[in-house]
């Protein structure tokens, strides 16, 4: 354990934590909503720093972030927990551990010796992934800052629910996070997740105050979030925000509990593109669905192909000095 930091002592023993939007009031001897961060006699300690459940390689697209880094490697790291519940979680065994079977299991890895193999695997960046990173900020944080002075890149791959005051706290360390707005009303986001949605546009549009790189994902799933309605108020919010910032758009496939729905049409998908796109979104990309056209990333201007892809593999890249090389507009992102 580790004593956790963004809380405060309060009256009775309890302590507020003010990690994420549930800013939870715990009491002696219990936990939040996280499951990992537990008041011990009026202090909050975390029981997963340093306590790694999953390590890999992966490839930037795999995030997915499309215009940070292309074709580079990233060094992805979890720890167990999560402040969501979502009933579709494709990690749940991982994610919901700490509630489902109330244990805490990882690996012991210093954040000096996760920098040290993410820069002896060749990888360009730390990515915070696969469980909500919000939850091991302490972790996070202090393997982020190591990271920076190793010329590393950090992103975050998160659910969009922590706190300004954590926000602030990762100025400087945090460079690209790919957001999940999992829907446009507050309905689902309960029903589904647990949580509300308000908080998550507000950590977005804090995110790029900070200038990180910010690409947003939505997962699409059959009765529940795809309506065309639903579908194009999130791109005219992405519009508003900032219509140069990537959507991504990914096929649902059954998973936890949520298997009594069927995967995600093709033709869904391939209608909320065209959604984004008809509300003047620069660039929306389809996921989940490998061989479509909505893979590759498009000039807004010319139209012209610039970035080729498959899957998670780059297999062409034309841009030039973040232009295109038809007609010379700027493409956005960071190292293209």
């Amino acid at each position: 354990m580790r004593e956790a930091r963004l809380y405060n002592p309060a009256e009775k023993g309890y302590v507020d934590c003010y990690l994420c939007e549930f800013r939870c009031h715990i009491a002696d001897g219990r936990r939040g909503v996280c499951g990992v961060r537990e008041n011990i006699g009026g202090v909050l300690y975390t029981h997963i720093y340093g306590r790694l459940i999953a390590e890999h390689i992966d490839p930037i697209e795999k995030k997915p972030l499309f215009h940070f880094q292309p074709s580079s490697r990233s060094y992805s790291i979890a720890t167990v927990g999560c402040n969501f519940r979502c009933l579709h979680c494709q990690n749940a065994e991982i994610s919901q551990m700490p509630r489902d079977s109330k244990m805490i299991l990882g690996e012991e890895a210093a954040p000096d010796e996760v920098v040290a193999e993410a820069v002896a695997a060749g990888c360009s960046s730390i990515s915070y992934t696969y469980t909500e990173p919000t939850i091991f900020f302490e972790y996070a944080y202090d393997t982020g800052v190591l990271a920076r002075e190793r010329g590393l890149k950090n992103v975050f791959v998160t659910n969009g629910y922590m706190t300004p005051e954590c926000l602030d706290e990762m100025k400087g360390v945090l460079d690209a996070a790919n957001v999940d707005i999992k829907a446009f009303s507050e309905g689902f986001y309960r029903k589904v997740c647990g949580a509300t949605l308000a908080p998550v546009l507000k950590s977005i549009e804090r995110m790029r105050e900070l200038g990180v790189w910010v690409e947003v994902t939505t997962l699409v799933i059959p009765t529940l979030n795809d309506s065309e309605g639903e579908l194009r108020d999130i791109a005219k919010w992405i519009y508003r925000t900032d219509k140069s910032m990537p959507w991504h758009i990914s096929a649902f496939h059954p998973a936890y509990k949520l298997n009594n729905i069927p995967p995600t049409p093709v033709e869904t998908i391939t209608r909320a593109r065209e959604i984004g796109l008809e509300e003047g979104l620069r660039y929306v990309y389809t996921g989940n669905v490998p061989g479509q056209e909505g893979e590759s990333t498009f000039c807004y201007n010319c139209k012209r192909l610039l970035i080729e892809r498959y899957g998670f593999t780059v297999r062409k890249n034309l841009v030039a000095e973040s232009r295109c090389p038809h007609c010379g507009s700027v493409i956005d992102g960071v190292e293209l």
